[in-house]
C-alpha cells in the first residue's frame, strides 16, 4: 500500500461506502477506494480464516469436553469444534481432558468426584456411530457439582462433511443450557475478501470455516448485510464503475439491482420484516436516506436535511432508523422514525462517531468512534447514556452484533492487513479471524438459522 493510500485509509473507519462527493475530507468512499485499489495481496483460494483468542472473560464456567467415541471420522473432531466454540464465546474455561481409560462415550456413567477434583463444573461426553455412509451423533451434558444430567441430544444421520455443522449445533445447545441464552455457533457471517486483483463476496460459518464465494468482481464490493431470514444478502458493487445496491439470493444464486439511480447508491439496511431496504442515495444531489422495496420498487425519501445522511440501520422493532449524519458539523449518530421526519442526535461523546448497529434487544448501540486519533469500537447504553470503548486496536470498522447480542464482529488491521475480530459486549473476551496471506473486510453477522 502506498503512503498516500495508507494515510487516506487511516483517516477514518468505513462501513458501507457512504458519503457522496469523493472530495469530502471524511469521505468513506474515497478512503475505501484508495485502500481497495492499493491492495495487491494474494489470498490462496484454499486459505481459511484462522482464529486467535487473545482475551478471556471473567466468571467463566469451567467445562470439560471429552473426546467423542468414534469421532475420528472428522477432522477437526467434533469435540475439538465444540470446545473451540465454547472457548471463543468467552463464557467458558475449557479444561484439559486427560486420556480416559476406559474411554468415555455417551452411555458411560461419569465419575463425578474425579471431574470435580479436576475443577469441572460441567462435563460433555458423546459418541459418533456409523449408519451406512452417514453418521449419527449423540452427546450428554452433566452438572458436575450436583451430579446431574442436564441435556442430551441425538442428531439425525448426516454425511461426514456435515459433522462440523452438527458440532456447532451441539455447542449451541450446551451454551444455551448453561447460560440461558441462545448460542450463535450455527450462525454465519458475510464479508469481502481481496484475492489478487479480484474482490470476493463470501459467507462462512461463525468460526470462519466452510467459506463459500457468492460473487467475484474486478471492482470493489462493499457493505454486505444479511436479510432477517438469512436467505438474501444486500451489498454494493462498483462493477458498473459506480456504486449500485444488489440483492443476492442465497438459495439460487440469482441477484438483482434494487438501487441503481444516478449518482451513488449505497449503505443498504434491511427492515426487520425483510420487505424493504433503507439506502443512501445521492440522486437528488447530496446523500440522503431513502426506502425501497426489496424488489427495487416503491422508492420514497426519508431524510431531507442539507447534510450527508448515510449508514442507516433499523431498530429490531422496526420503528426507528439509526444513521450517520454530519448535520451538526461532524459525523455523529442520529435516530429518526422509520417513516421519516425529524432526527434526534444519539451520540454526544467524541467528535467523530460513525457506523451504528443496534443490539437485538434494542438496548445497546455499537459504533466506531475516533479516540485520540484511533478508530475503535464503542458501545453506548441507550437508556443510561454510558459509553464504553471495547477495543484496543486503532483502525476498526463495521461493527455488527451477533444475533444473541453478546458479541460484536468488526474489521480492523493487523500487520498491515485487514482482518476480522470480535469482542464481547463487556470488552473482556476477544478473538481474531484472519487469512494468513490476505485481507478481509466489511463483516456482517447473520441471523439465527432455522433448522
Amino acid at each position: 500500500m502506498s503512503v498516500a493510500a495508507r494515510r487516506q485509509f487511516h483517516s477514518g473507519p468505513l462501513r458501507r461506502a457512504r458519503y457522496n462527493g469523493l472530495s469530502h475530507p471524511e469521505s468513506p468512499v474515497l478512503r475505501k477506494l484508495l485502500f481497495l485499489c492499493a491492495l495487491l495481496a494474494v489470498v490462496p483460494a484454499h486459505a481459511q480464516l484462522t482464529i486467535e483468542i487473545y482475551g478471556t472473560g471473567s466468571n467463566q464456567i469451567p467445562i470439560s469436553v471429552v473426546p467423542f467415541a468414534g469421532e475420528d471420522v472428522s477432522q477437526p473432531t467434533l469435540s475439538d469444534i465444540i470446545e473451540a466454540d465454547l472457548q471463543r464465546s468467552g463464557r467458558f474455561n475449557t479444561l484439559y481432558v486427560p486420556p480416559q481409560n476406559p474411554p468415555l462415550n455417551e452411555t458411560s456413567k461419569p465419575d463425578f468426584s474425579a471431574w470435580k477434583a479436576r475443577g469441572s463444573d460441567a462435563l460433555v461426553v458423546g459418541g459418533v456411530t456409523a449408519a451406512g455412509s452417514q453418521y449419527v451423533t449423540r452427546f450428554h451434558l452433566y452438572d458436575v457439582p450436583r451430579q446431574q444430567w442436564l441435556e442430551g441430544r441425538d442428531f439425525p444421520a448426516v454425511a461426514p462433511a456435515q459433522l462440523r455443522a452438527v458440532a456447532h449445533r451441539a455447542a449451541d445447545y450446551i451454551y444455551e443450557k448453561l447460560t440461558g441464552e441462545r448460542g450463535v455457533f450455527s450462525t454465519r457471517i458475510v464479508f469481502v475478501s481481496k484475492t489478487g486483483r479480484n474482490f470476493q463476496l463470501q459467507v462462512a460459518d461463525a468460526d470462519g470455516e466452510n467459506r463459500q464465494v457468492l460473487h467475484n468482481s474486478a471492482e470493489p464490493i462493499i457493505s454486505p448485510v444479511w436479510s432477517p431470514d438469512g436467505k438474501f444478502i444486500a451489498y454494493v458493487s462498483f462493477e458498473s464503475k459506480k456504486p449500485v445496491v444488489y440483492v443476492h439470493n442465497l438459495d439460487n444464486g440469482g441477484r438483482r439491482a434494487v438501487a441503481n439511480f444516478d449518482g451513488s447508491n449505497s449503505a443498504p439496511a434491511w427492515s426487520p420484516d425483510g420487505k424493504q431496504l433503507a439506502v443512501a442515495l445521492s440522486k437528488d444531489g447530496g446523500t440522503k436516506l431513502f426506502m425501497v422495496n426489496a424488489d427495487g420498487s416503491g422508492l420514497r425519501r426519508l431524510s431531507s436535511s442539507s447534510a450527508i445522511d448515510t449508514e442507516p440501520v433499523f431498530s429490531a422493532d422496526g420503528q426507528w432508523i439509526y444513521f450517520t449524519s454530519d448535520r451538526g458539523g461532524a459525523p455523529q449518530i442520529y435516530r429518526m422514525s422509520a417513516n421519516g421526519g425529524p432526527a434526534q442526535r444519539i451520540t454526544h461523546s467524541g467528535s467523530y462517531n460513525v457506523s451504528p448497529d443496534i443490539s437485538p434487544d434494542g438496548k445497546l448501540l455499537t459504533y466506531v468512534t475516533r479516540d485520540e486519533g484511533r478508530f475503535r469500537v464503542a458501545l453506548l447504553d441507550l437508556a443510561g447514556g454510558q459509553t464504553t470503548i471495547l477495543t484496543d486496536t486503532t483502525q476498526d470498522e463495521s461493527p455488527s452484533f451477533a444475533p444473541n447480542g453478546r458479541m460484536i464482529l468488526y474489521a480492523t488491521a493487523s500487520g498491515g492487513r485487514g482482518i476480522l475480530a470480535a469482542t464481547s459486549i463487556d470488552g473482556r473476551s476477544k478473538y481474531r479471524l484472519s487469512v494468513p496471506a490476505g485481507d478481509v473486510r466489511e463483516p456482517n453477522w447473520g441471523p439465527f438459522p432455522t433448522h
